[in-house]
């Protein structure tokens, strides 16, 4: 698939990938064609997704979700590297982003098996927590291990963000600094639009029905991410159920942090942030971004309206419209 649009020297790129799409624009050069770009990105997101999906059956991490062994299982450099991320944003987060946590997202019904019937009970939450945990996934430099033979290891929190800075990647190879990557709204920026101005990036605004924006920011040569749980989850007697299962109880979140807005230097950090201090709520998020130095926007719902915090390092950083 290919479409290519100009704005004076601006060209965009856009094709389907990870079950969403990507959109790259940048300002013309003359080191490679859009034609011979868009292959290379095309070839490059065909490759992640072939080691990193968990829809695929035969990827590299679906084939490691299916080796229910406790011997060690070879991987790639890039999706040991993924890990190695998702390992150290776990630890940061004190378990609140966990990679292996898929169990207790399809018991809850926000997972491939859709809904389930009825609440999990105790004896099922019990169950599956057996399963889950990031002490139970040893990596080292060629292979990873399983302690639990039926660990599943889930990178979608963080894959698209590795896709992302990859593509970024390609770009400055062939000497484009001026430019925006998106894939499923995680995005990486840099430099200025074709006219000199900044690139400009909406933070949506956390509404179920219909979409608004919140706030328009410039984030320089950052990453920018957002995670929130305003969309995915369900309601039964009263009480709402978020996508957003906390490991650490094995319960969805039911505090107010409704967004989380995460710029940095990375998109695969921003974006395994983004969803980590989503978990954890507003006040440890905001504590844990500014003893990490962290540039975070949050918006809370409080009596029926919402609520922005923004850590010291997000003032620093954005520039806000």
């Amino acid at each position: 698939m290919f479409s290519c649009g100009r704005d004076e020297k601006e060209i965009h790129l856009t094709g389907p990938t990870m079950g969403t799409v990507y959109n790259i624009k940048y300002v013309d050069t003359d080191l490679i064609t859009a034609n011979e770009l868009q292959k290379l990105v095309d070839t490059e997101l065909l490759n992640i997704n072939q080691l990193m999906s968990t829809y695929i059956k035969d990827s590299e991490l679906s084939r490691f979700n299916q080796w229910n062994s406790t011997e060690p299982f070879p991987l790639s450099n890039a999706t040991l590297f993924v890990m190695q991320e998702a390992k150290r944003l776990g630890e940061l987060s004190s378990g609140l982003l966990d990679v292996t946590v898929g169990p207790l997202v399809n018991l809850w019904g926000f997972g491939p098996e859709a809904r389930p019937e009825k609440i999990p009970s105790d004896a099922d939450i019990i169950a599956a927590r057996e399963r889950v945990g990031l002490n139970r996934l040893k990596l080292n430099v060629t292979s990873a291990r399983k302690t639990h033979p039926n660990l599943y290891v889930d990178l979608s929190t963080i894959a698209k963000g590795y896709g992302v800075d990859r593509l970024a990647e390609i770009l400055q190879q062939y000497n484009i600094h001026n430019f925006l990557v998106e894939v499923g709204g995680e995005m990486r920026l840099s430099g200025k639009k074709s006219n000199g101005q900044d690139w400009r990036v909406a933070i949506e605004k956390p509404l179920t029905k219909e979409r608004a924006v919140e706030r328009i920011i410039s984030v320089g040569n950052n990453a920018i991410a957002t995670s929130g749980d305003y969309r995915n989850y369900y309601e039964e007697n009263g009480i709402r159920y978020s996508h957003l299962i906390d490991p650490t109880t094995a319960y969805p979140i039911n505090h107010n942090l409704v967004s989380v807005t995460v710029v940095h230097s990375s998109s695969m950090t921003a974006d395994g942030l983004a969803t980590a201090l989503n978990v954890m709520g507003k006040e440890r998020a905001l504590a844990l971004a500014n003893k990490n130095d962290l540039a975070v926007f949050l918006i809370t719902r409080e009596n029926d309206d919402f609520k922005e915090y923004t850590s010291t390092k997000f003032e620093q950083v954005v520039t806000v419209h």
